[in-house]
């Protein structure tokens, strides 16, 4: 069976929840403070990716270990620029950069 790319929104809130542990409420708090955007149905129901779900599950163990809302966003920020910065080293590294 084919898996659906990392990035495509395939989950409900209900699933997302079940899928992570939390409650409903836990992934609208991270949505409304920013720390991710589900997309969104025609009808307006949030849909969560793979990538989504991997997010939130890092913002609740920081959550876990004690950091603020706010430090989780800086945290995830920090990471996601840092996980680009490596894509661009190991591809000048590979020899993919024409420069």
């Amino acid at each position: 069976m084919k898996q659906p790319p990392e990035s495509q929104p395939i989950y409900s809130m209900a699933i997302a929840a079940e899928l992570l542990g939390l409650p409903p409420a836990t992934l609208r708090l991270y949505e409304r403070k920013g720390l991710l955007t589900p997309a969104r149905t025609a009808g307006g129901t949030r849909r969560y990716s793979a990538a989504d779900i991997d997010r939130m599950r890092r913002a609740a163990a920081l959550q876990d270990d004690g950091v603020n809302l706010a430090g989780i966003s800086k945290v995830l920020d920090l990471e996601g620029e840092n996980a680009a910065l490596r894509s661009v080293i190991d591809s000048h590294e590979a020899g993919d950069d024409p420069q």
